[in-house]
């Protein structure tokens, strides 16, 4: 039995839902995690999802920023919402599915980007992402008995060298800096997860899912970076069979500056 699940940061699912469609007629994942969706509740664009097939939509938005959302073929349960640094942003949503005699405990997380400055003393946003991965870390793969865990979404950081086209000119960059990228692997550590974007593909070898906007021709330029991920708990490692950045779709009509990264599994 196969199993495969979509990660994307789509910058505004409603202004977005041509190429959200696109990307499900393309793919068909089981699973469909989205970020910054910047839509509340009872605006999000349900029913184009669940006319492809995706009955099944959990959503924690809000108006004009933030936002995350669940859409899956197969059924999910006991959806929750933890508001990291109780400041009632809509950035996490984890649900229950179950696969090939499997219970997993699915997280959808959008971490905070940080602003432009890496000094919270001076970036109050800045601080604020730095707080956001502090509690990350109290988040454990193996938190629940006779469950799997998997972790995705737009974390916002690009942990190792090769997860950004230059390391040296982005060592004093936001998502970048030795603070965020030592935070997030310490999330890794204590966590016990299994970074599964590198699980195939080794550490000196470039990876993106990031091109900025402001690139003129992002294509030739290159300069990505990886801030969106797929994690799991170690049981699921031996399961994962590929991991698929789709980079066509930053040349979409009205891309994102994000692409969909989906993990296909043998379960």
């Amino acid at each position: 039995m196969g199993f495969s699940i979509t990660t994307w940061n789509i910058n505004s699912v409603r202004l977005r839902m041509p190429i959200v469609e696109q990307l499900v007629l393309k793919q068909r994942p089981d699973i469909l995690c989205l970020q910054e969706t910047k839509v509340p509740n009872e605006l999000f664009p349900a029913a184009p999802l669940r006319a492809l097939g995706y009955d099944h939509i959990i959503i924690h938005g809000q108006k004009g920023y933030h936002g995350v959302a669940i859409a899956s073929r197969i059924p999910l349960t006991e959806d929750h919402r933890q508001d990291y640094c109780g400041v009632g942003d809509a950035r996490h949503i984890s649900a229950v599915f179950e696969r090939g005699n499997r219970r997993v405990r699915l997280h959808n997380f959008y971490v905070p980007a940080g602003g432009d400055e890496p000094d919270r003393t001076i970036n109050p946003k800045f601080g604020h992402k730095l707080d956001f991965i502090e509690e990350m870390k109290l988040l454990k793969a193996n938190g629940e008995a006779n469950t799997s865990a998997i972790l995705v979404g737009d974390l916002n950081i690009a942990p190792l060298e090769h997860d950004v086209w230059s390391h040296k000119q982005l060592l004093k960059i936001v998502s970048h800096t030795p603070v965020e990228t030592d935070g997030l692997l310490e999330v890794m550590k204590r966590g016990a997860w299994l970074d599964l974007m590198r699980q195939h593909v080794p550490a000196s070898e470039k990876l993106y899912t990031w091109w900025s906007y402001r690139a003129k021709d992002w294509e030739a330029a290159d300069r990505g970076r990886r801030l969106d991920h797929i994690w799991s708990s170690s049981d699921l490692g031996p399961h994962l069979q590929r991991i698929e950045i789709l980079k066509e779709a930053r040349g979409w009509d009205r891309p994102s500056d994000h692409v969909p990264v989906t993990a296909h599994f043998d379960f």
